[in-house]
């Protein structure tokens, strides 16, 4: 599918790509020019939503186990000995 960049620098996506990908007026695209390649990426309107839970498949993760490390960090800057 070919599309013609305009004097301001606009692109129109067509309808049926809007479709088939449901996107909707405003939604928002982060342009990433990699290897040479251009690619529009939809970008979330709340990115910190999007993360939530994103670790909690990983195998032996868990919020309670990093808090933990995180004491032992502390308390290793501090000088106290270790549990």
């Amino acid at each position: 599918m070919i599309v013609t960049v305009s004097s301001k620098g606009q692109i129109v996506l067509p309808a049926e790509v809007r479709k088939k990908h449901g996107i909707e007026t405003g939604d928002r695209f982060a342009v990433v020019d990699l290897a040479g390649t251009i690619y529009l990426v939809p970008a979330s309107r709340d990115p910190v939503a999007d993360a939530r839970g994103m670790l909690g498949d990983i195998e032996g993760f868990s919020t309670e186990a990093l808090l933990a490390e995180r004491r032992r960090d502390a308390d290793r800057e501090k000088g106290r000995p270790l549990p």
